[in-house]
């Protein structure tokens, strides 16, 4: 997911995804906020599935690790296994390597960066298998959190040395100059390593202790360009594997994590958040009646004033926006529940990687438009899929 240019200055014109610069991201945010706007709205929880702590990605564009790795331990917690922190720079190293192949491959005719998308984590976790946080933090460069500017600006430029060879034919070695990079920023894997007493490897951690099965787990989207029902490419950036999901009319997207959450399954979600209508400081996000640019200054200055009528998201309104830009394939996050405010309308509770720097300590709330509209994918275990969407899709 892929944060608009104007968010942030980077050292390289990488494909950057999530919150590579998260502080600049969150600073540009707070210009239409409210600072009164936590007593303005009154929620009540409906749905509030089990979670694990909220984390920081710091500045990488990790946040596809982040939210699908959150989304696995609480599919842990609903199949009654004690959760664990399960390392999201581990699976980033690992989509790293594998993004790395694939832009040799393709002659450099593929995005860079830390990008990625929610299916990544599942790939990478049936490959390579998953290490806890406490074994591979990723932090082997005298931080205390992520800082992945310097990494992927000599990341990109092996990569492009290697497609641009003068001598035409590559030799073995590029693939591993590119590894002993990464690992000498995020760590060597350990072959081995010991978990509460027991020895194992990457592979039998995943199997053992995590334990989900990754073919469990079905991406969607929504978009009125491809057939309903069946599998598309995700033509966005960030989708470097270049991986198909199944397309759904817009009302089954809403509908499908509505039965989720009501049987007990949360989801992970990718989004746009670049838009003036999304509050990190406040926790709110919505699609105003009136947009943005066509506001006055009084109606942009009480936007999180309290719950403000909304646009009506058509199928075709979600389509433009997607082909003009207006949506871009910005974040990942992971949907944990659903709220009420004190109208009756109906919110997602979502979970950050931005640590709890909001009012409402790295969740927000998230109007059911706003998922209509600005919803780039979402990931989910088979399980919570209505029927009719199953039967439909012959998953």
């Amino acid at each position: 997911m892929k944060i608009k240019q104007f968010y942030f200055t980077v050292l390289i014109a990488v494909s950057v995804a999530c919150a590579q610069a998260q502080d600049n991201l969150v600073n540009s945010l707070k210009a239409n906020q409210s600072d009164s706007s936590k007593a303005k709205f009154k929620f009540t929880e409906v749905i509030n599935l089990e979670n694990t702590s909220i984390k920081n990605q710091g500045s990488s564009g990790t946040c596809w690790s982040y939210s699908a790795n959150s989304f696995l331990e609480s599919e842990m917690i609903r199949a009654g296994k004690k959760p664990v922190d399960i390392s999201e720079i581990y699976t980033a190293r690992c989509a790293y390597i594998e993004k790395g192949k694939n832009y040799v491959r393709m002659h450099g005719a593929v995005s860079l960066g830390d990008g990625g998308e929610l299916h990544d984590v599942i790939n990478m976790y049936r490959k390579y298998g998953a290490l806890p946080k406490e074994v591979y933090s990723g932090l082997n460069y005298g931080t205390t959190k992520n800082q992945f500017a310097e990494m992927s600006a000599i990341m990109e430029g092996i990569l492009k040395a290697v497609v641009q060879n003068p001598n035409g034919k590559l030799t073995a070695n590029w693939l591993t100059a590119y590894t002993a990079t990464i690992d000498a920023y995020l760590g060597k894997v350990p072959e081995t390593f010991t978990y509460q007493g027991k020895t194992y490897t990457p592979q039998t951690f995943a199997q053992q202790v995590v334990g989900i099965n990754p073919d469990d787990y079905v991406e969607f989207s929504s978009f009125t360009d491809y057939p309903y029902y069946k599998k598309f490419t995700l033509l966005v950036p960030d989708n470097w594997a270049f991986d198909q999901v199944y397309n759904l009319q817009l009302d089954d997207v809403t509908s499908t994590i509505d039965n989720a959450l009501k049987a007990g399954y949360s989801v992970a979600w990718a989004t746009d958040v670049s838009e003036k209508n999304f509050s990190w400081k406040n926790g709110v996000a919505y699609v105003p009646e009136i947009p943005f640019e066509e506001m006055t200054d009084q109606q942009k200055s009480v936007m999180f004033d309290g719950p403000k009528p909304e646009m009506k998201i058509t199928p075709e309104i979600r389509q433009k926006a997607f082909d003009n830009y207006s949506t871009t394939d910005d974040h990942g996050m992971h949907i944990v529940g659903l709220a009420k405010d004190q109208n009756g309308r109906e919110y997602y509770i979502v979970k950050n990687s931005w640590g709890p720097s909001n009012d409402y300590k790295g969740y927000l709330y998230v109007t059911k438009e706003f998922v209509r509209y600005k919803t780039t994918a979402f990931l989910l275990n088979k399980g919570g899929i209505p029927t009719a969407i199953r039967q439909k899709t012959g998953i």
